[in-house]
């Protein structure tokens, strides 16, 4: 049986690395801030502890019972952070977050300290450190509509469906109208930069007027 100081032990250090993960989605406006994390965080290391006591009590030794259903249970918290919106799915990142906090406050409720603070520094190597790197490199993808207005002489939507099949950008809409003399071809698609650089480079010459707007979509 653990003594109350060794629990309440467990419990204030689980609560810090869910705290410190949540300061990181919190200064980045993403869902599960501080609160969240840290309640998840407090949540699954309570549950582990009292999983464990609990067997003692009554000499059940089926007491991972609990904290596999941890695991079950911590997929339905991470779901509802993940909302499909404009073709887009928002959340994933707090998603994989969540569940990687549930595995946090396990491993601080069953005492193993250092591996809790080892995973907590992962988490953030990822979340701050290689985000940066995406974000200095290009690596992402975004969700971008493209806008071509030209006069109704040249019509170059044939020639944007060649270049988005030639690059394999997956695309959730396209649309081709006129409004007076100008033609509009319009989609939105799944671009890194450089295939940003590349359909901007090929169609924006003189008489085509090229717009490329950042839409809802992919966000962490």
């Amino acid at each position: 049986m653990l003594t109350y100081q060794e629990i309440l032990i467990r419990l204030l250090f689980a609560a810090a690395m869910g705290a410190a993960i949540g300061l990181e989605r919190d200064m980045h406006r993403r869902p599960a801030g501080i609160r969240t994390s840290l309640f998840v965080c407090l949540a699954t290391a309570l549950f582990t502890i009292m999983s464990g006591e609990l067997g003692h009590l009554w000499s059940d030794n089926g007491s991972t019972r609990i904290a596999s259903n941890i695991v079950q249970g911590i997929g339905f918290l991470g779901a509802g952070a993940i909302l499909k919106e404009n073709f887009g799915l928002v959340g994933m990142t707090t998603a994989a977050t969540i569940f990687v906090e549930a595995a946090i406050g396990m491993s601080a409720g069953s005492g193993f300290y250092a591996v809790a603070a080892t995973s907590t520094g992962i988490v953030l190597f990822a979340l701050v450190v290689l985000a940066w790197l995406e974000q200095k490199f290009n690596l992402r993808a975004r969700v971008l509509m493209f806008r071509f207005t030209t006069n109704h002489t040249e019509n170059v939507a044939t020639e944007v469906q060649q270049l988005i099949a030639q690059l394999r950008v997956p695309v959730h809409r396209f649309r081709a109208s006129m409004a007076g003399t100008n033609s509009i071809v319009e989609f939105e698609a799944d671009v890194n930069h450089a295939q940003q650089e590349k359909i901007v480079s090929q169609l924006n010459r003189q008489g085509v007027i090229t717009e490329v707007l950042p839409t809802q979509g992919h966000n962490e």
